[in-house]
């Protein structure tokens, strides 16, 4: 069995993350384990030893903002989710996912522009939706910490190249510094610019 979460839905900048995290044994998880949303981030981070050692195989795939922008958000997350599974060393036969949605679908293909996305391979894995799974399940809330610390690091080393935007602190999301930088720089090419992102302000505005 396989839990699968995603983190950065939200984001206006960075991509979107899906952790899975697969367990096989009786053993109990590792102590503190909740939703990665109720940790903080020493917590989560004190979690990653502990649950690489209590899972039996894990991986995480992303999407980028570009191709956030070329798919739609929610063929993006299919194909970060689908990354993540092929990165496992053992092959799934169930997955429990974390909200309303399987990520592993799309039904009807949704996505937008010109580039195919890549083939969802485990479109017709069985798979069971749990909303608040992360609360509800230690593997899909195994999984829902290795995305959110695996996708805070990313976001951590590209803010010392956009040091204005403070990713370091607000990891992409809307917060009031990453805003007004908006504002004033305009979007870098780590932004969903497909997002209705705040305007650059012209050399004219007050």
């Amino acid at each position: 069995m396989v839990g699968v979460d995603e983190v950065g839905r939200g984001a206006l900048a960075g991509p979107v993350t899906v952790g899975v995290l697969v367990v096989t044994s009786d053993s109990p998880p590792p102590r503190g384990l909740n939703d990665s949303k109720l940790l903080t981030r020493l917590q989560r981070e004190a979690l990653v030893d502990p649950l690489t050692t209590w899972a039996r195989d894990w991986s995480i795939g992303s999407s980028s903002a570009e191709e956030i922008d070329k798919w739609g958000l929610r063929m993006a997350l299919a194909v970060a989710a689908t990354r993540a599974l092929d990165a496992l060393t053992i092959s799934p036969t169930y997955a429990l996912l974390d909200g309303p949605i399987n990520l592993l679908n799309v039904p009807g293909d949704i996505a937008f522009g010109t580039e195919l996305p890549p083939p969802l391979t485990y479109r017709s894995l069985p798979a069971l939706s749990l909303v608040k799974g992360d609360r509800r399940s230690a593997t899909i809330a195994g999984a829902s910490v290795l995305a959110k610390v695996s996708r805070d690091r990313w976001m951590s080393s590209l803010a010392e190249s956009y040091p204005e935007f403070q990713w370091g602190s607000n990891k992409g999301y809307g917060a009031g510094a990453h805003l007004a930088a908006l504002r004033t720089h305009g979007p870098t090419p780590e932004h969903r610019k497909s997002w209705k992102l705040p305007q650059m302000l012209s050399p004219e505005a007050p």
